[in-house]
């Protein structure tokens, strides 16, 4: 039983308050300035670079090391596999954001959980950088990791506080364009560090600076965003002002139960991915997509340095045309919601989350001939590198017209349960792309180029009929679903 708390000094507890609903803050009306939707668009334009850089920061950081690798294992005299759990354990930390900044991000707003957690994984990787054994610097890229993820966790919370449903997914798309860019520009930049007099921990060095000046930026520019938030500090001027302290906003009702958060943001998304088809099928497709990402940063120096004969920094380059593949697609992408506007419009502004996975049926077959092309030019130096250089294009166009058509998807027609699906999604992406830079190596070694790409295309073509089967099932599925009609 409770123990019964005084008001102190012998004190009988007030009259409760007639109706507390007439002392709670709300907005005034849908046009309040207040609101973030009616913000500048200067400042939401502002707020939005300021976290996707960060987003960039954190996705550069997961990839830098990866050139740096090998020199790191010869210093600490360990085989380059362990050396490879540098980048390994930086991703699996992603997996830990949903559990962790998540539920932070819904009880104290955005803000301070991006700003306190960018900074964090600047002091880790600073520790990484002069770390003495290969031990303490693994161990602190998994937790730099760890505090990265809040930036793919918390940010797209961000855009769609933001912006309405108009525009709230060409901003997730930009946003999904910095997650892949960051690996994506990685290796050239960490191929030039480490080949010059600056050597491996200058890899870390630079991203730890990145760090450090995002997350002082946005201690004082980075404005709270969510709603609820907002309204918590109305109403504490409220209350300084009118001097009434039973002015409250509902967020200050909140109280914290750890076990209903451990549910939302763990034990229900690992059960909707046993028991949810869309959400498994789509999270593998992912994640897939995903690891591959981390594939390539092994991948693409065996290529252009052990049979290209380039040096390292310059085996880098061919990444820029991933790069301009996901500038291509995120073009496209954004091109396609004026009829995605239009649509809407036809039906009373009723979204169908199916129309979300066109740009899909484009990026799969793409992203499929991508990898069988590269794989087929690039097993030999008689074909020339631009070949090779040439098919990442299609990889990294294919690679974003799949990844984030299936990630809205996947929010919009669980939107009721949007938080645990979107953790369902990042834990197994993030498990999945962990493994793949600590076989990805033998693999091309051992396969040779050609064979090992063929592998992975044949698990590419094998995916290609998701987007199209849940085009056409995907409204009949939800329909059978058990967690709509308990939730």
């Amino acid at each position: 039983m409770a123990e019964k708390l005084s008001m102190g000094m012998g004190r009988p507890a007030p009259p409760i308050l007639p109706d507390s609903e007439y002392y709670v803050v709300d907005f005034d009306g849908i046009n309040d300035p207040a609101h973030p939707y009616n913000w500048k668009f200067t400042t939401k334009l502002l707020i939005s670079i300021l976290v996707c850089s960060g987003t960039f920061i954190v996705s550069f950081t997961s990839a830098v090391f990866a050139p740096g690798t090998d020199q790191a294992s010869r210093e600490f005299g360990v085989a380059s596999e362990v050396g490879t759990l540098g980048t390994s354990l930086y991703v699996l930390g992603f997996a830990a954001g949903p559990i962790l900044w998540a539920p932070m991000s819904e009880l104290k707003g955005r803000k301070w959980p991006l700003t306190i957690s960018i900074l964090g994984g600047g002091i880790f990787t600073i520790a990484s950088a002069i770390a003495k054994d290969i031990q303490t610097l693994i161990i602190c890229r998994f937790f730099a990791g760890l505090c990265g993820s809040s930036q793919l966790t918390v940010v797209p919370g961000v855009l769609s506080d933001l912006f309405d449903n108009t525009y709230r997914g060409m901003a997730i798309a930009l946003y999904a364009l910095t997650v892949f860019v960051g690996p994506f520009s990685a290796p050239f930049t960490g191929g030039f560090i480490v080949s010059s007099s600056l050597g491996w921990r200058w890899c870390l060095y630079i991203p730890s600076i990145l760090c450090f000046v995002n997350g002082f930026v946005s201690i004082f520019f980075l404005r709270e965003t969510y709603a609820p938030c907002i309204l918590v500090e109305k109403a504490a001027r409220l209350r300084r002002q009118t001097g009434n302290w039973g002015i409250h906003a509902k967020q200050e009702r909140l109280d914290v139960d750890s076990g209903a958060l451990v549910q939302k943001y763990f034990t229900r998304p690992l059960r909707m991915l046993m028991t949810e088809p869309i959400i498994l099928l789509v999270s593998m497709y992912m994640s897939f997509i995903y690891g591959l990402v981390y594939a390539l940063l092994e991948a693409y120096p065996y290529v252009f340095e052990s049979i290209y004969g380039m040096k390292p920094g310059v085996s880098g380059l061919p990444f820029v045309a991933l790069i301009i593949g996901q500038i291509l697609a995120c073009s496209f992408i954004i091109s396609q919601y004026a009829m995605h506007a239009k649509k809407l419009a036809e039906n009373k502004n009723l979204p169908v989350p199916e129309w979300r996975l066109r740009p899909a049926l484009l990026g799969a077959p793409i992203f499929s001939v991508g990898i069988f092309w590269f794989g087929w030019t690039a097993f030999t130096p008689s074909i020339h590198w631009a070949a090779p250089t040439v098919a990442g294009g299609f990889i990294g166009f294919g690679v974003l017209c799949v990844f984030f058509p299936c990630f809205i998807y996947l929010v919009d027609a669980y939107l009721p349960l949007a938080a645990s699906t979107v953790a369902a999604n990042i834990i197994l992406r993030s498990l999945v792309a962990a493994g793949f830079p600590l076989f990805s190596k033998q693999m091309f070694q051992n396969l040779g180029v050609q064979w090992a790409c063929t592998l992975l295309g044949c698990l590419a073509v094998a995916m290609i009929p998701i987007p199209f089967a849940f085009m056409k099932y995907g409204p009949w599925l939800r329909g059978k679903s058990k967690l709509f009609s308990s939730n």
